[in-house]
């Protein structure tokens, strides 16, 4: 038995071994990826190599169900397994209970491969907790032992596994648990807030958008400090729960972007693509799709500097990731669909020169070019960020300021205060904070009296929001309401989540 994976879904496949009198061949049948044909070549010369006999008879793999796709390199142990017990080498009963995945390498060696968390979790989903084990190499044993009671058994060459299936080697199981590391945790060190000279109104901003988890758009003229300011937001996030981190750290070991001193991800992800990324680079893409940046992005930051510079493509397919927090890629042989519940946060400059609007610089763009500049950002998709944010430029006596400000820690301590009232009252419905919400939710859990929805009924009419921008108004509403420790929304909650619609206020 071993396992293949489609999206972050695991599935059993069967490893059936034949071996019948002929002509020398090895056939490899079931739907198999051309990087699963190519293991005949690993997988004849790792066992000539190991020192063990590979049979010249005519050998035939079948890879059941036939009806899967099949891809990846996970294959390779399972079929050196199968031949051996085929052949005698190794007792039949050896092989029964195991489930083997693993790469080979032309010497025997077994090298490690993406995707043993997902793998892991699913396998104890389909199986149990029951008497079987996972047999796979060494480099990924500790990652897969993040998934408590499954035998991990960790190999590191292919003698070494017959010598284990002989019974003549004796390799305890791994027995590592998520809480020890997630206990023992130490978050790499981040850019701290008290670097950043002015910009008090900003630094509020950030503070609601982080304590909500609603998405962020900074506009102002180059070198105030868009790109410092959005660098350091994951320092005032709170921290990620277990749940959380096997979450995380599942997606990002099926994109292969774990290491081996590292089998466990603690700190929320903050992904910066370039300009130039591609539609697939964002979204994910591939023959059997990838999870991309949006995806890699889970439970943290995805940060778009330069916003209106991404391809019109790349920056309308956010569109659905941002509504449904999760995005669907569709290809001829399958459907997949990744997770994709990210804190969008982009910059832009006013204009194409940067100075549209500045008070001592003079703006060299002409109306078209502004207009035309603006309209690469569409309107569909700027409702559906919750704050726009003008990020001014300092003036030289802020610069002097020798008076250090708020540290992320103590902003970081009124984010995890907010989020904790959320958890409290969100806890019987699927939303981890105030930007997950849905229009029917928002009913419920945010009422608004009089005073505050006389103001947004001025604001709605005078802004001509749209209904997803109303409602997003009231969840920032809510999530101020949160730092401040409110009951309710009151009139002051309103006021300052419609003064964050700086677009709005423009048109």
């Amino acid at each position: 038995m071993t396992c293949t994976l489609l999206g972050l879904e695991g599935h059993e496949v069967s490893v059936e071994t034949d071996i019948a009198n002929g002509l020398p061949n090895f056939g490899l049948v079931g739907l198999a990826a051309p990087s699963i044909k190519e293991a005949r070549e690993r997988v004849r010369a790792a066992m000539n190599n190991s020192g063990f006999q590979f049979p010249a008879k005519r050998i035939t793999v079948n890879l059941a169900p036939a009806d899967i796709k099949k891809d990846g390199t996970s294959f390779d142990l399972a079929m050196a397994a199968g031949i051996l017990a085929a052949t005698g080498q190794v007792p039949e009963s050896a092989v029964k209970n195991k489930i083997f995945v693993g790469e080979l390498s032309l010497d025997g060696q077994l090298r490690n491969i993406p995707g043993v968390l997902a793998m892991a979790l699913s396998l104890k989903t389909i199986n149990g907790a029951g008497e079987w084990s996972l047999v796979l190499p060494a480099g990924n044993a500790e990652e897969a032992s993040m998934v408590q009671g499954i035998p991990v058994i960790g190999v590191n060459s292919l003698q070494e596994l017959v010598h284990y299936l002989r019974g003549e080697l004796v390799i305890p199981a791994w027995e590592g648990s998520p809480d020890h590391l997630f206990g023992h945790r130490d978050c790499p060190q981040q850019a701290d807030f008290q670097d950043v000279k002015g910009h008090l109104s900003v630094k509020r901003a950030l503070e609601v958008a982080a304590a909500g988890g609603h998405n962020l758009l900074l506009t102002g003229p180059p070198g105030t400090g868009k790109t410092m300011l959005a660098r350091r937001i994951p320092s005032i996030l709170p921290s990620m729960t277990l749940e959380e981190c096997l979450e995380v750290t599942r997606i990002h070991s099926v994109a292969g972007l774990i290491k081996p001193d590292q089998p466990l991800l603690i700190a929320r992800p903050f992904r910066s693509p370039h300009h130039s990324a591609t539609v697939a680079s964002i979204l994910g893409g591939g023959r059997i799709p990838q999870p991309g940046e949006v995806s890699l992005a889970h439970r943290g930051v995805l940060f778009l500097d330069e916003f209106p510079e991404y391809a019109r493509e790349v920056l309308e397919g956010l569109r659905q990731p941002l509504e449904d927090g999760e995005v669907h890629l569709a290809r001829a042989e399958l459907t997949l669909t990744y997770p994709a519940q990210f804190m969008l946060v982009a910059s832009r400059n006013p204009c194409h020169c940067g100075y549209y609007g500045h008070p001592k610089v003079l703006c060299s763009c002409s109306p078209a070019q502004v207009a035309r500049y603006h309209q690469k950002s569409s309107g569909p998709l700027l409702d559906r960020v919750d704050l726009h944010i003008e990020v001014p430029a300092l003036e030289y006596r802020e610069l002097e300021e020798t008076g250090a400000g708020e540290s992320s820690s103590v902003i970081r301590q009124r984010v995890e205060k907010a989020r904790q009232l959320q958890r409290e009252k969100y806890r019987k419905i699927n939303a981890a904070c105030n930007a997950h919400l849905s229009h029917r939710q928002l009913q419920r859990y945010c009422p608004l009296n009089e005073k505050a929805r006389a103001i947004l009924r001025r604001a709605f009419d005078t802004l001509a929001l749209s209904m997803r921008a109303h409602d997003r108004v009231i969840k920032v509403a809510q999530t101020i309401a949160d730092l401040e420790g409110a009951e309710g929304i009151d009139a002051t909650h309103i006021a300052e989540a419609v003064q964050y619609r700086s677009l709005d206020r423009r048109e």
